[in-house]
């Protein structure tokens, strides 16, 4: 696919070495030569004393608990692929955007016709030794949902464009196309006739039509997890090898409002070689192409050798739009739109000055002008190569227009071309036409700077690690507001995300036991839900979905998308409880009915789940069976509601267990109680396993629940006390609930929390909670732009509710507010429970309804004033994958100092105390002032912020924000913590497993009918692991990613894929983390000793888009390290490194 190459001809006066040999500073290669010895030298002599002074330390990590659990995971030494970067250091680059950030000063200057650069210019001899190879890259931005829903879009414009494609492109094979959404090309491929697909295939196969990127969509980067990233890449990915035959080497991101690392490592891993970003922002741009920055390797901040380096071209200008791309003059690029002319329906070009049609007349004068922007716009690069995209959004939408642009360049292109003295070549191209030219030239010309470190990926380019976010296109205007725009849908979002994935899950499982068994048939025959639901994550990951920046009907559809698969996950999910439940697969009922069905229900796409309410009659029983989707045993406070309070629980072996019970409340100010009850209880459920227990009424010698000691406050109107709870009223200024490591300290005026003390090592933290509110007359759905800092609205004299009871205590509080109704009310709780991870968190679930003309242009917050001196730098999470630095700078306005929090921000100071923030759903997230972190929570706004959206947010839901609090001690040797460099802190083992637990809830499924106790049942319980897996190992997805496929192979068949990941954690708090817990010494993984009843007959490593199955294609690795990675022992042994990915395709049956 390789477009022509220019000749060799010797380098032209730009460059600053010789051609053909990289030479490094000879004081450089002293060091790197000898920097191994002086390390090992000086780590020696570091060891010999802290032996001579401790003595022979033990090792780090052991296994602490379970022990009735036989650990598989071995600790054999073997060579590690590369070293894990530290706590506290970063991976060696030239460029850090911490260090951009800090160089920059912010002032926006004029800078002429590229108003957010310079003036551009050139000497005119630099292409005398090289010919500035030119290649136009025509695209059409299809967004999958935006103004128009993606059946919309399709209809009227989408189909139009890839027929025009496959038209206009089979006319003249110098034509060249890129197409990036699969969502739209998989629904072209259904209507499309046989000869069309043909069609399509050859112009792939010919190289004339390049798949770019080939996901579902183009995910944004701020807001989408990782898992839904992985999916709507691999969905995408194997649609376009299984139908088209292509694998996608080069990634195109042009829309989505900010880009994450973590994006750029999935993609490595996948396969992919380069690049192609656009929305960052402008003053960053700005910086780099002062310096030829503007393609780069782009590293981990983790990853010290480089491994997942991938090259990254950033286009230099404010929008991909013609008139920003062919070089820095708008004005003059637009002339070159040439479906801007009259007789199409783009609007002709602002500037004034309109294209006209290419003729044997101008194309002298016209060629030239053109010619003069491709030459400025190349000088800001380092290469004679330049990219110059032709497109915009939903663009070649007829035979007319293709016909327009391609013919008028063609003939620009042919007089360029016939003029050696331009030394100019300029011809059609793709992404691989261009990056295999500029690969080729770097291999030819070095193009390093003086002590630049770069990659051995491809040399003559500077190293950059970090991310960029927050993105601004001009002035102060920073799109940090859709971070936090239409909340209730983010938080479906990873609803149906984690529903997802535990149905992947008990699909593999369901299938692995059943094999060919007639209970295999239920789950193929779901085959086509499944896959539907995966495209429906898929879709509302493009970067017009989940940012919540879609017309209101358009978010109604993704609603409806999402709600259908969520029915029928739980219907698929109730059904394989009872599959894996019963031994006897051959003799079971495999009828699409189920005796179960989900303890909670969403009965619209656009209402918050309720608990489905259990009614036991005398003398009857309900079941209750959890689903832990977590490779860990979960020992978990659970909870369900009850029409009743004399009720007991009952194990599976229908022993008697301990519980509470408390009155449901709801946001409601007349009547805080429902009139339900909440029953609590202590669950033991196996890892990837289920649990069955009973709710039963008139059980002789069971125990009935412990009945919460409730305190009312009730502000302006007197509670009454619901029955049957012994209720007293609240009196004190002080309110404090406990639990054996916490007691929770509350302002009894506000209900708002004060300040945490621990029992163990009597710390005392202030963590004075806050609620306000933000005034914004210019916000939109993009963006945030308050007209000045939130305001506390919260005033005394609201309502409380305190229960009290063994299992769990918690603070409701219904606030008064400063003006008009109250929207928002909050539960703040703690567990009891030691062996649980509950038992270390504080819980805040915060009830939203910001609805009304009252909350009109107001962005609502939840604010934590600590006494942590954090000196304003905090860490937030990239896509739930790893952490990033923060730091507020009063040189860029408050809306700029917001960045995306998917699930996890922290704050910490030198001495290590912690402060965290989990979060369910993706929300904006920012440390304004010394120790504080706030959130912003939701956003109601009537104005369009002039981003092309044209309406404000205003679809806005009653809606649930669930935050896990967790308070820290660094209890390392190590007292002070570096924080003025620009790595990462990693969250620890206990953080982690806090955050799986609150993203990875246990799923609960309830019987349709209740029986008669007399009918005692037999133990209901499913184990599939041979032991729950070490604690800094996650299982990201178990699946049978071919799922109609499944029964036409063999056994042999690799039809399995199982994708784990080695968590990166911080040892520095190792030992909050340790109860029930192993974790990998060495990183050695026993592949297949997982499953206790399953046989894996087979394993390969496999990219994570399951496209290459040689390593060689997914990083920079070495050929030992390789080998070590691809190939699995005989008794399956895998090593594991901290923060990678790794997936493996599997072979699986039922042991014998």
């Amino acid at each position: 696919m390789a477009g022509r190459r220019g000749a060799q001809i010797l380098p032209y006066s730009k460059l600053k070495s010789k051609p053909n040999k990289r030479r490094r500073n000879r004081l450089s290669d002293l060091l790197l030569t000898n920097v191994f010895s002086l390390g090992l030298f000086i780590s020696l002599i570091f060891f010999l004393g802290v032996v001579v002074k401790y003595g022979i330390p033990n090792p780090l990590s052991s296994k602490s608990g379970n022990s009735s659990y036989p650990s598989p995971y071995r600790t054999k030494r073997l060579f590690s692929w590369r070293p894990f970067s530290s706590n506290h250091t970063n991976s060696p680059v030239d460029i850090t955007t911490k260090g951009l950030y800090d160089k920059i000063e912010f002032l926006d200057v004029d800078g002429g016709p590229w108003k957010q650069g310079w003036v551009v210019k050139y000497k005119g001899d630099e292409w005398d030794r090289e010919t500035l190879k030119i290649f136009v890259v025509p695209h059409s931005h299809n967004d999958p949902g935006w103004k128009l829903t993606v059946e919309e879009y399709y209809l009227q414009q989408s189909r139009h464009i890839l027929d025009t494609i496959v038209e206009t492109l089979s006319k003249d094979t110098r034509r060249k196309f890129i197409w990036e959404e699969m969502s739209y090309l998989q629904r072209w491929w259904r209507d499309a006739s046989d000869s069309k697909k043909q069609d399509l295939i050859s112009l792939v196969k010919n190289g004339q039509l390049e798949i770019v990127g080939g996901g579902w969509v183009m995910n944004d980067e701020a807001n989408s997890h990782y898992f839904a990233i992985i999916e709507q890449m691999m969905e995408g990915n194997t649609w376009l090898a299984d139908n088209i035959g292509a694998v996608p080497r080069n990634a195109w991101a042009i829309d989505p409002f900010g880009y994450s690392a973590t994006m750029a490592y999935l993609l490595r891993r996948m396969g992919f070689e380069n690049m192609l970003i656009q929305r960052t922002h402008y003053e960053l741009k700005k910086e780099l192409a002062l310096h030829e920055n503007l393609e780069f390797l782009w590293r981990q901040g983790w990853d010290v050798e480089g491994t997942a380096d991938i090259f990254v071209h950033m286009m230099p200008f404010y929008s991909y739009d013609i008139p920003h791309t062919c070089g820095p003059e708008p004005a003059i690029c637009c002339q070159f739109d040439f479906a801007r002319m009259r007789g199409f329906s783009y609007e002709s070009c602002p500037w004034g000055q309109h294209p006209v049609e290419t003729n044997p007349s101008n194309v002298h004068e016209r060629a030239l002008k053109l010619l003069d922007q491709y030459r400025k716009k190349s000088t800001l690069y380092r290469t004679n190569t330049l990219l110059v995209p032709l497109g915009d959004d939903f663009r070649y939408a007829s035979t007319d227009e293709a016909e327009s642009q391609f013919s008028n360049y063609q003939m620009l292109f042919d007089y360029i071309n016939s003029n050696p003295s331009l030394n100019a070549e300029a011809k059609f191209g793709t992404l691989e036409d261009y990056f295999q030219t500029l690969r080729a030239e770097a291999e030819r010309i070095n193009f390093s700077l003086p002590g630049e470190i770069g990659s051995s990926v491809l040399e003559g380019f500077p190293s950059l690690s970090g991310d960029f976010f927050t993105y601004a296109d001009r002035q102060k205007d920073y799109w940090s507001g859709y971070y936090v725009s239409r909340p209730f849908f983010k938080a479906v979002d990873r609803v149906l995300e984690e529903t997802l994935r535990a149905s992947e899950i008990m699909f593999s499982l369901v299938l692995g036991y059943c094999y060919r068994a007639p209970c295999a048939k239920y789950p193929i025959s779901f085959s086509d839900k499944l896959t539907a639901a995966r495209r429906n994550l898929a879709l509302f990951q493009h970067h017009d979905g989940v940012t919540g920046t879609a017309k209101d009907h358009v978010v109604e559809d993704y609603g409806l998308r999402m709600h259908t698969s969520l029915h029928d996950l739980h219907i698929f999910m109730a059904k394989s409880v009872e599959l894996l439940l019963n031994v006897n697969h051959d003799k079971a009922d495999h009828s699409q009915l189920s005796q179960f069905e989900t303890e909670q229900v969403r009965s619209k796409y656009n209402v918050q789940p309720i608990h489905r309410v259990i009614e036991v009659p005398d003398g009857s029983l309900e079941t209750v069976v959890f689903f832990n989707p977590l490779e860990q045993t979960r020992e978990e406070i659970v909870m369900v509601v009850v029409t009743r309070p004399d009720i007991c629980v009952l194990s599976s072996n229908w022993t008697s267990l301990r519980s509470q019970i408390a009155p449901e409340l709801h946001h409601q100010e007349d009547d805080l109680f429902t009139g339900r009850h909440r029953v609590f209880w202590k669950a033991s459920v196996p890892p990837l396993g289920l649990q069955t227990y009973y709710i039963v009424n008139g059980y002789v010698g069971c125990e009935k629940p412990k009945h919460s000691k409730m305190k009312l406050l009730g502000g302006s109107k007197p509670l009454s006390c619901p029955a049957p709870y012994t209720c007293s009223k609240l009196v004190k200024g002080v309110i404090e609930i406990q639990n054996h490591l916490h007691t929770l300290t509350f302002d009894a005026k506000h209900g708002l929390l004060q300040k945490v003390s621990n029992h163990k090592d009597s710390n005392v933290r202030v963590v004075a909670e806050e609620i306000g509110m933000y005034s914004s007359m210019g916000s939109g759905a993009y963006l945030f732009k308050p007209t000045g800092e939130a305001q506390p609205i919260v005033q005394a004299g609201g309502r409380i509710v305190i229960s009290d009871g063994p299992f769990m205590q918690e603070v409701y509080s219904y606030p008064k507010v400063s003006s008009g109704k109250t929207p928002i009310s909050h539960s703040t709780r703690v567990y009891h429970g030691e062996d649980t991870v509950q038992g270390f968190l504080i819980e805040k679930e915060y009830h939203v309804e910001l609805l009304g003309p009252d909350f009109n242009d107001r962005e609502l917050i939840a604010r934590f004033k600590t006494d942590i001196e954090n000196k304003r730098i905090f860490y937030s999470d990239l896509n739930g994958f790893q952490m990033s630095r923060r730091e507020t700078y009063d040189k860029i306005p408050l809306q700029g100092n917001y960045y995306p929090m998917p699930s996890l921000a922290f704050l910490q100071n030198i001495k290590g105390h912690r402060f965290s923030v989990h979060s369910r759903q993706s929300l904006g997230v920012a440390s304004l002032r010394n120790g504080w972190l706030e959130i912003m929570l939701d956003r109601r706004l009537t104005r369009d912020d002039d981003r092309g959206l044209g309406q404000g947010v205003m679809d806005n839901r009653p809606m649930n924000v669930l935050f896990h609090l967790l308070i820290e001690s660094n209890i390392s040797a190590s007292t002070n913590t570096k924080m003025e460099g620009s790595a990462a802190l990693n969250p620890s083992l206990l953080s982690h497993r806090v955050g799986a637990h609150l993203n990875y809830p246990m799923h609960a499924f309830v019987s349709k009918k209740t029986e008669e106790i007399s009918v005692q049942l037999p133990p209901k319980i499913f184990s599939p692991l041979m032991s729950p897996l070490p604690c800094d190992v996650h299982i990201v997805q178990f699946k049978v990613p071919r799922p109609s496929r499944f029964m036409s192979g063999s056994l042999e068949d690799l039809r399995f894929l199982l994708i784990l990941q080695r968590r990166g954690w911080d040892a520095s708090y190792c030992k909050r983390g340790g109860f029930g817990c192993s974790t990998l010494i060495d990183g050695m993984f026993d592949l297949f000793s997982v499953f206790k009843d399953l046989e894996i007959l087979e394993a390969k490593a496999t990219s994570l888009n399951t496209l290459h199955d040689d390593t060689e294609n997914v990083g920079n690795i070495e050929e030992l390290q390789r080998k070590q990675l691809q190939e699995i022992s005989g008794e399956g042994q895998v090593m594991l490194y901290p923060m990678e990915l790794h997936a493996y395709k599997l072979g699986i049956r039922p042991k014998q």
